[in-house]
């Protein structure tokens, strides 16, 4: 019987699924071809990456399963994003997920590239039982701090929600004026997938405004930076001037 040729077997683990992933290494074992040893090689390195990812996601429902094991289904992530730019709102999220849900690859929103966190954000958005946003200004935040903001916006997300959660898990602050079961969590966008949800859903959410804003405010690199300090937004800060969506108790330094 003809042997497969090696550039058919590469092809063939290009387009092979996770779950056949077995049987490919088992069909192409015994193969003593160097090219082809060298691609069970790859196959094997392939399987380990993805029973790696499937232990992180258990870790990373460490808190949610606490939270259940207490008696609550409903189960919130709530975290921001926008905490330090010079212009531009602080924006939240709120996501309820199932609880059986796995997302492969959902992190910490700066963990992850734009094409990935895009990618997950849709996901997020058919899967999720409920998703809600929560948003405050750049004057809102000169008035009352960009802390106080946060807390603000962090309640509006969670008030938002269509479905009333029995339980919120959330990055690092507790939120003021909400009587829900709450558990803050240091880093909790890296340690729980309800709120690495919400971090992708407010991540995606912020940068998706502040590329309209490019358009609005040319000159200040709005697309790239997001509104936070990089040389051309301060470049264009003191050749412009401040717009109005700058902070303007973050930029007196500046300006």
């Amino acid at each position: 019987m003809n042997q497969k040729k090696i550039s058919e077997i590469k092809e063939e683990l290009k387009k092979c699924l996770i779950e056949n992933i077995d049987e490919f290494i088992k069909e192409y074992s015994l193969d003593e071809r160097s090219g082809v040893v060298n691609i069970v090689s790859s196959a094997k390195k392939k399987k380990d990456k993805y029973e790696e990812e499937l232990d992180r996601l258990v870790e990373m429902e460490k808190y949610e399963n606490e939270v259940i094991n207490n008696g609550y289904n409903i189960i919130a992530g709530v975290d921001e994003v926008g905490r330090g730019p010079l212009a531009g709102p602080v924006v939240t999220a709120a996501v309820i997920l199932p609880n059986d849900l796995k997302i492969m690859y959902i992190n910490d929103s700066k963990k992850l590239s734009e094409k990935k966190r895009e990618e997950i954000y849709d996901i997020i958005m058919e899967k999720a039982i409920a998703v809600s946003i929560g948003m405050v200004d750049n004057h809102v935040i000169d008035d009352i701090n960009i802390l106080n903001a946060t807390h603000v916006a962090m309640k509006q997300a969670v008030d938002n929600l269509e479905v009333k959660p029995e339980a919120i898990l959330v990055d690092a602050l507790e939120i003021k004026d909400v009587d829900t079961y709450q558990v803050g969590i240091i880093k909790g966008d890296a340690k729980s997938k309800s709120i690495a949800a919400a971090s992708i859903i407010a991540k995606v959410t912020r940068d998706r405004m502040m590329k309209e804003m490019d358009k609005k405010y040319p000159g200040y690199d709005f697309a790239s930076n997001k509104g936070y300090g990089a040389a051309k937004h301060i470049e264009g800060l003191k050749r412009l001037g401040a717009t109005e969506i700058h902070r303007k108790s973050f930029i007196s330094n500046i300006i």
